[in-house]
This record gives C-alpha cells, sequence and structure tokens, in this order.
C-alpha cells in the first residue's frame, strides 16, 4: 500500500497495524488515582514504556520495513539517541536483515547496548541525532542500503498512529491525549488515528524546556524549533525540530505545545516509580510532568490519557534522580560539622544521628579546603531520615550533642 510523501491517511494507520502481526504488543492503558487525585481529572496512563523494545518506536520500524519490500535485502541503515535503533533493530532482525545504526557519542549505555544485543552494528558519531542522520543518509547511499527515518517518514507515522487505534478502542471516553513531541513521529501519527475518527478529542503535544526564551516561541502556536542542550534526561525527544511533514500535520491537528522544565521530568519519573511502579525514561515522563506542572489541565469530562512512549533509561541516571528526590523531599541529607581530632569524638556524633533515628549511608573525614584548627577535623556526613521534620529533629539532636552541623546543598 503506497504513501505520497505529503500526507498520511487512516486507511495507512489501518494497514501498518495489519502488517505488525504479533510482534507489537497491545500495551495496557492504567488508571492513576494519584493523578487523578492531585490533578482533579480522569487520568489514565498509555504504558507504552512496556512495549517491546521498550518504546513505540517499533511500531514505526515494522511498517517502514515493511513498505520498503525487497530494497531491504543489503540491511537498513539508521540514526537514533537510542530508542529508534533498537526499534529497528529488533524488526530487521524480524525481516532476517542486516540493520547499522548511527548513535550520537552522548547516547545512553542502555540504548547502545540494547541495540547491539538486537544485532545491530552501532557507530558512535557526532554530539547529536540530527548530526547521525546526515551520516546514516550518506552511508545507506553509498553501500546501497535501506535508510529508516525516525520521524519524517510517512510509513513510519502511520505505525506511530497504531497507538491512537489502541486508544479509541480501549478508552471509551476518550477525551484528551498528553504526547511526547521531539521529531513529531509519534504526535502525528496518533493525532491523525484519533481525530479522523473522533475530532472532539483534543490531543496535546509536551516538549522539554530548553531555553526560558522558547515560550515566545509557541505564540504561533507551531512546534518550538531551537538546538537542544547537549545533556538532557529527555534524550528520546531532543532533536533541533520535527520534520516538514511532522510539522505540518501537528500544526493541522495538535490542539497545542506545552513545554516542560528537566527538573519538573525529574519529579514525574520519580512519580511513576513509586506510585504507578513503572520505569519511565524522560521523554516518555514529559506528560506527566505537564500535568503535575499545571502546563495541560486534564478534560473537563471523561478520560485524560498521557502517553508514557518509553523506558529505556540508564540505572545509573535513575538512581540519581532518585537520589535527588529524596533530598528535595527531606528523606536524604547531607551535612558537615567540626569536632575535635581526638579519640571518641565521631562516636559520639554517629551515636547522637544513631539515637535521633538516622540511618547513616556515608561518613568522610574532610581536612582540605576548610578553615580547621590544628587539632580539629570536619566530617561530612550523609544520613537517611523519614521526612523533612525527622530531618530537623535529627540536626536539633546532634545540635544538642555538642556539634554544629550546616546540611550541604
Amino acid at each position: 500500500m503506497g504513501a505520497t510523501p505529503e500526507t498520511v491517511s487512516l486507511a495507512e494507520v489501518h494497514h501498518a497495524r495489519e502488517v505488525m502481526g504479533d510482534v507489537v504488543r497491545r500495551t495496557p492503558v492504567l488508571a492513576s488515582a494519584t493523578l487523578s487525585e492531585r490533578v482533579g481529572g480522569d487520568i489514565l496512563l498509555k504504558a507504552e514504556s512496556l512495549q517491546r523494545t521498550g518504546s513505540f518506536k517499533i511500531r514505526g520500524a515494522l511498517a517502514k520495513l515493511d513498505a520498503l519490500g525487497d530494497t531491504i535485502a543489503n540491511g537498513v541503515v539508521c540514526a537514533s539517541a537510542g530508542n529508534h535503533a533498537q526499534a529497528v533493530a529488533a524488526a530487521a532482525r524480524a525481516r532476517g536483515v542486516s540493520c547499522e545504526v548511527l548513535m550520537p557519542h552522548g547516547a545512553p549505555i542502555t540504548k547502545v547496548e540494547g541495540a547491539e544485543a538486537l544485532g545491530a552494528h552501532v557507530i558512535l558519531h557526532g554530539d547529536s541525532v540530527d548530526d547521525c542522520l546526515v551520516a546514516a543518509q550518506e552511508r545507506a547511499a553509498e553501500r546501497n542500503e535501506a535508510f529508516v527515518h525516525p520521524f519524517e517518514d510517512p510509513h513510519v507515522i502511520a505505525g506511530q498512529g497504531t497507538l491512537g487505534l489502541e486508544l479509541l478502542e480501549d478508552v471509551p471516553d476518550l477525551a484528551r491525549i498528553i504526547v511526547p513531541v521531539g521529531g513529531g513521529g509519534l504526535a502525528s501519527g496518533v493525532a491523525l488515528a484519533v481525530k479522523e475518527t473522533l475530532p472532539h478529542v483534543e490531543v496535546v503535544g509536551v516538549q522539554v524546556e530548553t531555553y526560558a526564551a522558547a515560550r515566545a516561541s509557541l505564540a504561533a502556536g507551531h512546534p518550538v524549533q531551537l538546538q537542544p542542550p547537549q545533556v538532557t534526561i529527555a534524550d528520546g525527544i531532543a532533536v533541533k525540530r520535527p520534520g516538514e511533514l511532522t510539522l505540518s500535520l501537528m500544526a493541522r491537528l495538535l490542539d497545542g505545545i506545552e513545554l516542560v522544565a528537566e527538573d519538573d521530568i525529574a519529579e514525574a519519573m520519580v512519580l511513576l516509580l513509586e506510585k504507578a511502579k513503572l520505569v519511565v525514561e524522560g521523554a516518555g515522563a514529559v506528560g506527566v510532568a505537564a500535568l503535575l506542572g499545571g502546563q495541560v489541565a486534564p478534560a473537563r469530562s471523561g478520560s485524560t490519557v498521557v502517553i508514557l512512549s518509553g523506558g529505556n533509561v540508564d540505572a545509573g541516571l535513575l538512581a540519581s534522580i532518585a537520589r535527588r528526590h529524596e533530598t528535595e523531599a527531606g528523606r536524604r541529607i547531607a551535612l558537615l560539622t567540626r569536632l575535635p581530632d581526638r579519640p571518641g569524638n565521631l562516636a559520639r556524633l554517629l551515636d547522637a544521628v544513631a539515637r535521633a533515628g538516622a540511618n547513616l549511608v556515608e561518613v568522610q573525614h574532610v581536612r582540605e579546603g576548610i578553615d580547621l584548627h590544628v587539632r580539629e577535623t570536619a566530617v561530612q556526613l550523609v544520613l537517611e531520615t523519614r521526612g523533612a521534620a525527622h530531618a530537623d529533629a535529627v540536626l536539633g539532636a546532634i545540635a544538642q550533642a555538642g556539634y554544629e552541623a550546616r546540611v550541604l546543598r
């Protein structure tokens, strides 16, 4: 079934679902009591983070390789921050062809290893997905291989749109959809599938706020077109700008584009981990961040669905985000105090901490960079507490034991 470069049809979305077979999972739609109570609406989570290869990208990859037909015999080439790489690798393996992936040097290790585990040959190149896209297209032309774009392709968009078909079938009172926006393939496909069937359903996109001045760019109602930061926890949607096709589709179909800050995305990831028991990457959590931050309101009636687009996140990053959250919530504190450099003083300090009910995570002597007396030492402690009130009580107990402590921020 063909598709022109200028548009994508609902029929092509339905065809994409047919060619996927049982490779693509029908991911669950989960009710979130926590979010519903916090924002005052009926909130559902489309857990695409549980999809094969860990993101929605497998949908578009399978649709594209089917459309390419015999032209993939020499293999396929793609460029990606990670999720598209794994998806194309999995689709190529299912079709029995080779796959080469160009990824930026800063790509998460989890995603690099994931693509390699699926049989892809990974080449680290440049500092951004955009650098990789140029190089991947050149390699494909030189080697007579098929190039698979991550978003600017009608077949890929149609494949991503199959997620919208599932929402139409699984949510009878669907009223609003909140979807991450990077290159725009997912947002375009979902909006197309849904609005062609139920035009009254609102689809709102969410991007990462990279610069404060970016808000001014929203006035025209189009996605922000900015150079993404070199490091972002939402690497899956860190592209310079959507493509021409996706941009035109989103301008026609989306009901708005909102921005969220990195810190808010981190908090959304923790909330999903703690309350929904879902591991969601930064790009996948932007919709929840927008709800919590008030950038997007829930529908007044009917269900609001937040698409959790991916779950591929490095364990180290997730641990760092969790520690940050614990610190912000007062459940983890670092403090610095001085004490006489004589036997027994550290034991007395730690005894005061223990009696106050705090858990010692780390202790370190600090002798350089601080103005100390000759017979004095500084000690840095990292403690786990039960919350802000308990942390204050622990500091009070330390002071009562005769030690002045300063909380490190």
